[in-house]
């Protein structure tokens, strides 16, 4: 298995069908040796159903789906443990996280990168407390932690199977995952980009 795509979800249906098709397009560029794991938190909606859905269509699609919901780091971390790629992509299903720039996140991965790090160039459309916040934030955390976290990212990112591995074995059981990829080190490389806008609904998860 060459590519693994890590995606948590929770009240997702609206967003899983076009994210899908988006996806397929890019990865038919990029391998046809991968698998789409949906980390699920039990939703109240079809999500389930949609990607199961799905599933008898493909079987590169699977799905982890929790017994109570445990929120994205712990899905992000069932997802990464139970991944099979020679890389690993964890992304979220709202297109927030552009699937067009996997090619090149590949392509630097291939060229010998470890970690490929998207980051975004502005925090456009969030409210000012929420950028102040996060600005503050990454401050603080680099300010007093032994390794730096580039600011204005996001779990979005690809990592080899060693950085996944040795994250794995970090065994968190709430685990901050920008946090945890810096601890485990390797080679990385940022790769600015503009976030588009979420395709549909509102975002379930928190991020920071």
């Amino acid at each position: 298995m060459q590519l693994s795509l890590i995606v948590p979800v929770y009240k997702e249906e609206g967003n899983i069908p076009e994210f899908l098709r988006r996806i397929r397009a890019v990865l038919a560029d990029v391998t046809e040796d991968y698998e789409i794991i949906f980390a699920l938190d039990p939703s109240p909606d079809r999500t389930e159903d949609v990607i199961l859905e799905a599933r008898a269509l493909d079987a590169r699609i699977r799905l982890l789906r929790f017994s109570r919901r445990f929120g994205q780091p712990m899905a992000t971390l069932a997802g990464m443990e139970y991944s099979s790629g020679e890389a690993a992509i964890v992304m979220d299903v709202d297109l927030q996280d552009p699937p067009e720039l996997i090619r090149e996140m590949v392509a630097r991965w291939r060229e010998g990168y470890d970690v490929v790090l998207p980051q975004r160039r502005e925090r456009t459309g969030e409210p000012w407390v929420k950028k102040v916040v996060s600005a503050v934030g990454y401050k603080v955390i680099n300010k007093i932690a032994n390794v730096k976290i580039p600011p204005n990212t996001g779990d979005f990112r690809l990592m080899s199977r060693r950085v996944v591995d040795e994250v794995v074995q970090l065994r968190e059981s709430d685990g901050f995952l920008r946090g945890m990829v810096a601890v485990v080190g390797f080679r990385q490389i940022i790769i600015p980009f503009d976030r588009p806008p979420r395709f549909t609904g509102q975002t379930n998860y928190n991020r920071f």
